[in-house]
């Protein structure tokens, strides 16, 4: 049941005036219930929980913690129907997506559940030491990972389940041993709070301390500023725009004590299509682009809003193509009003600006909070002329580039800000050719997909959802997958300790045959076996 409230660990408080309500951008209304916006008191009494819920949960064990993750799952799974209209309610989005963020969301728990059930995530280190080493003795080093602390996540707008309220960041944060500290997203307050039960239920069935995690409603530059520049908040995880990312990224520095905050932010995600693709398949990829462009209304962070190509009557004949193809598509609600005005407003001034011609767009009035789709095209010379060109439109809109040839092209992709990814659509017969445009690529972007859409992003151990700034805001680092712990880790050593006191995966004793790496040997033996 909704109540509007906060959770504070296990409490429920709503001690605060500021109320407001989700809307349903499907139907154009507001819905019923009212969130109370967390006050600053509220805020304090929630990170000083965590902080002392942190006392506790660092030291419970990976398989203890795995239980709670997989119990967390299972309560979001118990709330069935409930979730899903709630969700669709507050989103526009259709059940088959709720469905499938929920079977993501579930996914992600129980993968980092199954990462953490033995000790090898830390990628423990054992240098032994040699009291017998001249000149001087070496002494007994032994590394390992520990888990940060409080961490705040910042609840996504455009993926209300699966970067949100139990999404991967707040699901590798617990993974890691951090309590968490979710604010939620405004337009899908509802929906985070039955999650959030869900994960209160959860903490409560497994013995988690209280506070382990707490749901706090409220604006960003109130409840969310308060929640960055709190002493016991330790790390930061943000999904969403390069404005949003970039003020909490300064907030975060800017404290008596900086912490990190891993923002993913904004990107257009370029696609690179060589003149022998288009000469061979030019129709099919104006279907498979259109498609991709207009997935999910655009909404995705890996969008394909930027298609680079090399001029020529076939490139011009595919644009025209592309611009009909997607055009074609019936419009789509977005998820909010203010979403779609920013489409709105972000897509004409990209299209105003001097050598961009709209190719494709919906004739018309479409409904209310519905999206109209437009491809725009511009000569590479004024692309590169303009930087304005170079902003992300959230939705679905892609601007096609025509570069007069290859040497050109790449100095567009030089001349990019950091990319989630980047792709490329290239023929057999070219692959001798592309090491330029791929070394390019490599510069700017976190991930290249060949002959494929960038749309899609796999949870694997592999994927790196992440890029050079401003894609995110440390591009050591992944937003996806089970190595996205690694954010809410640090490295710790033990010098010359008694085996005794060291941690399971440290000890000399290996009786989980967990891999580390012993005197710079990859090994699952004892330390002393190794030494015979």
């Amino acid at each position: 049941m909704i109540t509007g409230k906060n959770y504070i660990g296990n409490k429920l408080s709503a001690s605060g005036s500021v109320s407001k309500k989700t809307f349903n951008p499907k139907l154009n209304i507001e819905n019923d219930c009212e969130f109370f916006e967390a006050t600053l008191d509220e805020v304090n009494e929630a990170a000083e929980l965590a902080h002392e819920a942190f006392k506790e949960y660092r030291n419970i064990s990976g398989a203890r913690r795995a239980e709670f993750l997989n119990a967390i799952a299972d309560e979001i799974l118990a709330l069935d129907d409930e979730l899903i209209q709630m969700y669709t309610s507050e989103s526009g989005l259709p059940e088959g997506r709720a469905q499938g963020e929920r079977g993501r969301t579930v996914f992600q728990l129980r993968s980092f559940a199954e990462l953490i059930s033995n000790e090898a995530w830390r990628e423990n280190v054992v240098d032994t030491g040699d009291p017998d080493r001249t000149p001087l003795p070496k002494v007994d080093i032994r590394k390992t990972n520990i888990p940060l602390g409080p961490v705040v996540v910042f609840a996504a707008s455009n993926f209300p389940l699966a970067f949100s309220t139990a999404g991967g960041d707040t699901a590798s944060a617990l993974a890691a041993g951090c309590p968490v500290i979710v604010k939620s997203h405004s337009m899908h307050a509802g929906t985070g709070e039955l999650v959030a039960s869900a994960i209160i239920k959860a903490a409560e069935k497994t013995g988690m301390p209280n506070g382990v995690f707490s749901n706090m409603t409220g604006g960003g530059r109130t409840v969310g500023a308060a929640l960055v520049q709190h002493p016991k908040v330790k790390a930061v995880g943000f999904t969403g725009s390069i404005a949003g990312g970039r003020a909490l990224f300064n907030l975060g520095a800017n404290r008596e004590e900086p912490i990190p905050v891993f923002a993913e932010m904004g990107s257009i995600n370029p696609v690179l299509i060589t003149p022998g693709a288009i000469a061979n398949r030019a129709e099919e990829l104006a279907s498979t682009y259109a498609n991709s462009i207009t997935l999910g209304t655009g909404q995705f962070c890996t969008n394909p809003g930027l298609i680079l190509t090399i001029d020529s009557p076939e490139t011009r004949d595919f644009i025209k193509d592309l611009g009909a193809k997607a055009t074609a598509i019936a419009p789509q609600c977005m998820l909010h009003p203010n979403i779609k005005k920013d489409f709105v407003k972000n897509g004409a001034s990209v299209s105003s600006q001097s050598g961009v011609e709209v190719v494709g767009a919906i004739d018309g009035e479409v409904e209310p909070n519905y999206a109209p789709t437009q491809i725009t095209a511009v000569a590479g010379k004024d692309f590169l002329a303009n930087p304005k060109m170079h902003q992300e439109v959230f939705g679905p809109f892609s601007l096609v580039v025509k570069s007069k040839d290859e040497a050109e092209l790449i100095e567009i992709i030089n001349g990019l800000e950091g990319q989630l990814t980047g792709t490329l659509i290239a023929e057999k017969s070219e692959y001798q050719n592309l090491g330029g445009i791929v070394d390019a690529l490599q510069n700017r972007v976190g991930r290249i997909i060949f002959n494929g859409v960038p749309t899609g992003v796999e949870v694997c151990a592999a994927m790196t959802h992440g890029g050079p700034y401003p894609a995110s805001s440390d591009s050591r680092f992944s937003a996806v997958g089970v190595n996205s712990i690694k954010r809410w880790v640090r490295p710790f050593s033990y010098q010359d300790w008694p085996d005794e006191l060291l941690p399971e995966g440290l000890k000399n004793e290996n009786p989980s045959s967990i891999y580390r790496l012993v005197d710079n040997k990859q090994s699952n033996s004892d330390v002393l076996e190794l030494a015979k």
